[in-house]
């Protein structure tokens, strides 16, 4: 169960990396582009934070139930947070996904809320970049399975 969730996890990355990189590419060019917010603008923020939903979900059943890692930092919180790989998984990685997943939802909320079509881009190009970075930043690079 583990190993299918983790293969999982790690092959749907690569799906909300798509959706993001597609989402950003959008909003920005729509901003500097000055164009009117289409229909493809929406089905790519409603596309994203569908996956990052999906990832997030079997994320939390990873952290919470199946993953080796986590419930062995789950058992001595303390010496966890000296180590540095189980304080990556048990605080830092899930923090920070939490954080980006919040702000791709903000940032698709806000963006259908705007009635000028530059302001929708510019907030979707905001909300969507930073939540880009945040989980480029807390991928485990050194453990990505391609």
């Amino acid at each position: 169960m583990y190993s299918g969730l983790l293969h999982s996890h790690n092959g749907l990355r690569w799906l909300v990396l798509l959706a993001l990189l597609i989402s950003v590419f959008l909003a920005f060019s729509g901003w500097f582009g000055k164009r009117e917010w289409k229909k493809i603008d929406n089905l790519s923020g409603l596309l994203l934070v569908l996956f990052m939903d999906v990832q997030f979900l079997i994320g939390l059943v990873l952290y919470v139930f199946v993953s080796p890692i986590t419930q062995s930092a789950f058992t001595n919180f303390g010496a966890a947070m000296r180590n540095s790989e189980l304080r990556f998984y048990a605080i830092e990685h899930i923090l920070m996904m939490v954080i980006a997943l919040a702000l791709a939802h903000i940032g698709r909320a806000k963006s259908k809320k705007n009635t000028a079509p530059w302001k929708r881009h510019r907030i979707a190009a905001t909300f969507y970049t930073i939540s880009f970075l945040l989980i480029l930043a807390a991928i485990p690079w050194d453990r990505a399975m391609f």
